[in-house]
Formats: C-alpha cells, structure tokens, sequence
C-alpha cells in the first residue's frame, strides 16, 4: 500500500473558527480608544472573546491593543466592518488589520544543511499545535527533500554561490510570490538581500544562534566559549537589512559552564533554538505580535 503523506490536524479548528477575527492596533495614547473600539464591534453585532492592551506611557506614550472576536458571517460581512472603522480609525490616528482566524498563513521555511528547527516545525505542524500551512521548503542543499517530501510538503533545492546569487533570489522571489505570507529563516546559512526583505515587511522571521545582541553574524558558539560565558541563548527575530539587528520577538537562556566545549555548547544550543524559534512563529501566524519602530509586542 502506498504511504499516504502527513496531514496536519487542525480541520476542525479552522472550522470552528470561521466566524472569528483578530484585530491588532497601534496608535498614540488617550483616553476612549477600547471604549470606542468596543462599542464599535458591540453595534455590529461582535461578540469579544479576548482583549489584551498596552501602553509606552498614558501622556503621550503609544498604545497597542489586541482584540478576537466572533461575528456572525464574517467572510461576507467583512468587507463592510472594514470600511466602517475607518472612521475610528481615523479620529484615533489608528494603524490597524484584521484577520481571520481560519485564513491559515502560508509559510516558506529555508534551511541549510541543520534540520533540528525544521523538524520541530514539521512535528507541531503535523501535531496541529502549528496552525498554519507550510507551503513549502527552499534550500541551498538538498540533504532534506525525502524528509520534507515524507510530509507531502514541496521541496525545492536552488544552490547558491557568490556568483549565482542573484539569480537563487530571483527564483525564490518567484517560489514565493502569492504563495507565502511568511518567510522562516530555520538555519539558512545566507544573508537575504534588501530587495528580498522589501518583498516581506516583518514577515521574514529569523532564528539567530545566540542571545542578541551579543555575538552577532557568524560562529557565535565559538565567540561565546572564547569569550568564557555562562549562559548560552537563542533569538527570533524579523529580519531587517542590519544583520541580526531586526525587532526581536522570543528569547530563551540557559546555563553552562566551563566544562562544555563549543561541541557541546552547540548541541545544548540546538534545543533552545528550534524551542525559541516556533514560540515566535506560533505568536506570528496566531497574530500576537505588533512591531513599533524597532521593537515588538508580543500579546501571550
């Protein structure tokens, strides 16, 4: 008999979720701005299931508030509730999206040559404790396709050189373009060019080996054994075009000492890694974050 590939098992959440809607919003500070979000979704029949705010500071700081809500034939009526917040919107100086719960986000994972980040995402995919699509794998090497293709998942193998660089992003652009709402960096060994980053305005997520913004660019487990540290990290990040510099969303340490050599340090490294780096896409196709200059709110 032939293997049937994976299949994710989250299909009855989406359709129990048909009818919700996350809206995230940024604005500067004052009073009345839940009160009349509220009563806006109140006078359009939205039941509120969750609300979560914050903010910089009540004079004149930012405020960053998440709302879920329930809303009888949202697909439908969506179009209209848009339209009718503008005025809100607008007397608040609001930025502002709404997105439905059921629209999974389609994500375009790249990797390299390590596979322990992208096996996690494979494995809570597969589990439903992703609820996204992982649309695709791109990689400069081709050690994972029968892994990846084992989860009926497309790979593609674009090799990559100093001197065919260009032409690998044009083909990745064109992998990419309508097929992919986030970018995941799983231990791609590249630098991705500002005209890829253009493409992906903090949707490129990052999964940087160390605790930024210490040890930034290349072997950081090297830095951080020559340097003697005693506790080892990972960050998730968006990616800008400052290398390792962009808004950071998920952190996590843990402790070592001077008996662990850089061999070691990388394998404790790799369990916070793939840990730190699907806490932050969960939080990302969940909509739980908001980035202010260059920083995030993470709403968990």
């Amino acid at each position: 008999m032939k293997e049937q590939p994976y299949q994710p098992q989250s299909a009855g959440q989406r359709v129990s979720n048909a009818n919700r809607a996350r809206m995230l919003i940024s604005c500067p500070d004052r009073p009345g701005i839940v009160a009349a979000v509220s009563q806006f979704l109140y006078e359009q029949g939205a039941n509120i299931i969750q609300s979560d705010q914050y903010t910089m500071n009540p004079e004149g700081g930012m405020f960053f508030i998440r709302f879920e809500f329930d809303l009888a034939d949202l697909e439908q009526r969506l179009p209209a509730l848009q339209e009718d917040f503008a005025g809100i919107s607008d007397r608040f100086s609001m930025r502002w999206s709404i997105f439905r719960a059921s629209r999974r986000k389609r994500i375009a994972v790249f990797v390299s040559k390590e596979d322990h980040c992208l096996l996690e995402l494979l494995w809570q995919w597969q589990a439903g404790d992703l609820d996204a699509e992982i649309s695709m794998v791109i990689s400069n090497h081709n050690d994972m396709r029968g892994l990846v293709e084992s989860f009926g998942i497309p790979y593609h193998h674009i090799p990559v050189t100093p001197e065919t660089k260009a032409e690998a992003e044009r083909q990745q652009l064109e992998l990419t373009a309508g097929k992919a709402d986030l970018v995941v960096l799983a231990r791609y060994m590249q630098i991705i060019t500002p005209k890829f980053i253009e493409r992906f305005p903090n949707r490129i997520i990052n999964i940087h080996h160390s605790f930024l913004p210490a040890f930034v660019g290349g072997k950081p487990y090297q830095q951080a054994y020559d340097r003697g540290v005693k506790l080892i990290g990972a960050t998730a990040h968006y990616v800008t075009e400052e290398l390792d510099g962009g808004p950071i969303i998920e952190q996590d340490v843990q402790r070592v000492s001077h008996r662990e050599d850089v061999h070691e340090l990388k394998r404790i490294g790799r369990h916070i890694e793939r840990t730190v780096l699907a806490r932050a896409i969960k939080w990302h196709v969940e909509d739980r974050l908001l980035v202010y200059q260059n920083k995030t709110v993470v709403f968990v």
